[in-house]
């Protein structure tokens, strides 16, 4: 039984005799989940409300409803927490035709097949193919894997799941797949609330198998969020900052959980250096308009409403 790297030197063989410019292999990329712009800042724009300027009817700070700050939200699937794509595995684009005149086994074609599928979209394809590899090799975690992608890219969520944790059943002490399993359940939380605890759950045991794992600290802080548990938020990003100083979208995340917890100078120093380090980010500027509204400064709260107004009709 071929175990999943057994046919990597079979296939750099394979790949070097045909063809010397091919490279064998790679391991499965990390999903990277980064907040995407365009959707969720709109929503939260829309959910803000309009400046009211100082000494006008119902300036009395004391009497407005504290607008709760947003952010960009987990990526959906096509996006990092860097905006990558998410891709099974950045494999080379091996020769099928060749491999089959190689007499390479059916599983690994099946699965290169499947990664071609993939790449130009054609999921329900490439999870044939990857179910094909998968009949023929049941401990072929890389097919499990790759598959799980292909269901997420359908927003088969649990589908996803399930081929998720059986590639942890092969293989425990791979930190990326309990980010991949987390991440689909964030996605099916949007349905199904109660999934959120067992999100946080995955990017956990990923962030103890490898304490600087950005990709599964960022999540996990959006789930945190998700909970309201803004001490939790708070914790990861100030983590995830000293592993990305310039991440303007996680300086605003936490700007938000301070936001969450009604301080709002902390909040605003936060969504000020999420403005420092991307200028064009509206929401920010919305943000800390919030903020700065909730501290009845309501000429800088107007100044910042009004630039993420301009910012977010560029779109």
């Amino acid at each position: 039984m071929f175990r999943k790297f057994i046919f990597l030197p079979v296939l750099c063989a394979l790949l070097f005799a045909c063809n010397g410019k091919e490279k064998p292999p790679e391991q499965t990329e990390q999903v990277t989940v980064k907040p995407q712009e365009e959707e969720e800042t709109e929503k939260t724009l829309q959910e803000n409300p309009a400046v009211t300027p100082q000494g006008s009817a119902g300036a009395n700070s004391a009497v407005v409803q504290r607008p709760m700050s947003g952010f960009p939200d987990i990526s959906r699937v096509g996006g990092r927490v860097n905006t990558n794509e998410i891709n099974p595995v950045n494999y080379e684009n091996p020769d099928i035709n060749i491999m089959k005149q190689m007499g390479v086994q059916q599983f690994l074609i099946s699965y290169f097949t499947g990664e071609q599928f993939y790449k130009s979209g054609s999921y329900d394809k490439a999870i044939f193919e990857y179910t094909a590899a998968i009949n023929n090799n049941r401990e072929f975690i890389e097919a499990f894997i790759s598959r799980g992608h292909a269901w997420l890219k359908k927003k088969e969520y649990s589908r996803a799941i399930d081929d998720y944790t059986q590639s942890i059943r092969l293989d425990g002490k791979r930190a990326e797949l309990y980010n991949y399993r987390g991440f689909a359940r964030s996605e099916l939380a949007r349905t199904r609330p109660s999934e959120i605890n067992s999100a946080i759950e995955d990017y956990s045991r990923a962030i103890a198998l490898n304490a600087n794992y950005a990709d599964a600290l960022i999540n996990r802080s959006h789930a945190y969020y998700q909970t309201g548990n803004y001490d939790k938020v708070i914790e990861d990003c100030g983590r995830i900052i000293k592993l990305e100083p310039h991440n303007a979208y996680i300086w605003n995340r936490r700007g938000s959980a301070w936001y969450g917890k009604a301080d709002d100078d902390k909040a605003i120093s936060d969504f000020s250096e999420a403005i420092k380090l991307k200028p064009d980010y509206s929401i920010a500027w919305q943000n800390r308009g919030n903020a700065w509204q909730s501290k009845g400064d309501f000429e800088k709260a107007a100044f910042d409403f009004e630039k993420a107004k301009q910012l977010n009709g560029r779109r």
